[in-house]
């Protein structure tokens, strides 16, 4: 059964517009679900809103919207009315520019959906916007009302069609200088760098989203499995849980001897014996030397 679209209306690039329709571009379906149950009947609980004042069940036809206005004071504002407030972008996405993607922070990112002409007078319009976008490699920018909000987006050719991902407003996200201000500039040793470069260079793969599975799903299935056939549920292991390391130098040679490397242990840094939490330079000298021809070799062979 093919999604339901998500928005229906038009794309607009200057006096050039089509039909086009979005489609969630993920999923939230989960192969496990719960429902609330009454332990002492075993009957599924059904929510009810139910008067603040009086605790009686309010019926659906009594429910309405209200905005506030003062202490327990609210407008009420009928479903129609809500319905009638209509903006341009309640119907049409008009590209206002064009930007580099890459000019935009990953941060701003929110929601993707595809975007396809929803009928066949659209398809040689929406054909001809998307080639152009992708010849000259750029990026649309947008506004959108999707789920009673107007949202700023960015539309991008993907695949045979467009990507339109909705972006947060710059109000919502959060300056990185608010976070990262209260971090100190630490000087690190360029050696322990060039060891922690070497494990990174021996774990390069290509993306594959295929291998991304739910362990934790994976586990609870279990556990269901198990209950439904009257076994005790499996008792898993914990991983044990990582810890600050104190020679730092000793943990990335022990790291990169464990992806393959051949970090072969030099003399003793100062960590090693207690004078400081850094690595001598003879110490990461000689195991950089051995690393590298093992790098190289690794490369040349992939």
């Amino acid at each position: 059964m093919a999604p339901r679209p998500a928005w229906k209306g038009y794309l607009k690039l200057s006096l050039v517009s089509c039909a086009v329709e979005l489609t969630g571009a993920t999923s939230h379906s989960e192969k496990i679900s719960f429902r609330v149950i009454n332990r002492k009947t075993g009957n599924t609980v059904r929510r009810q809103y139910v008067d603040s004042v009086t605790g009686k069940p309010v019926a659906d036809d009594d429910e309405i919207k209200g905005y506030e206005t003062g202490d327990d004071e609210y407008l009420l504002v009928e479903e129609d009315e809500i319905e009638s407030v209509q903006i341009e972008s309640s119907h049409t996405l008009s590209i206002e520019h064009f930007v580099d993607r890459a000019d935009i922070p990953q941060i701003y990112f929110d929601t993707p959906y595809y975007v396809t002409p929803s009928d066949e007078v659209s398809e040689e319009a929406f054909a001809v916007i998307r080639e152009a976008m992708a010849r000259q490699k750029k990026a649309g920018i947008a506004r959108i009302v999707l789920y009673r909000r107007e949202r700023p987006v960015m539309i991008e050719p993907f695949d045979k069609g467009l990507l339109l991902t909705t972006l947060r407003y710059d109000k919502t996200v959060r300056k990185p200088e608010e976070i990262f201000d209260g971090m100190g500039e630490e000087k690190i040793d360029p050696d322990l760098i060039d060891l922690a470069t070497h494990i990174i260079d021996k774990k390069q793969a290509e993306f594959d989203p295929s291998g991304f599975d739910d362990r934790y799903e994976d586990a609870l299935m279990e556990l269901i499995r198990a209950k439904q056939k009257g076994k005790k549920p499996p008792v898993v292991q914990a991983a044990e849980r990582p810890a600050n390391v104190v020679n730092l130098f000793d943990a990335l040679k022990k790291s990169l001897a464990a992806d393959g490397g051949d970090a072969a242990p030099g003399p003793k840094s100062k960590a090693s014996s207690g004078g400081g939490k850094t690595a001598s330079k003879s110490g990461t000298k000689a195991a950089k030397t051995k690393a590298k021809p093992s790098g190289a070799k690794a490369r040349k062979s992939a």
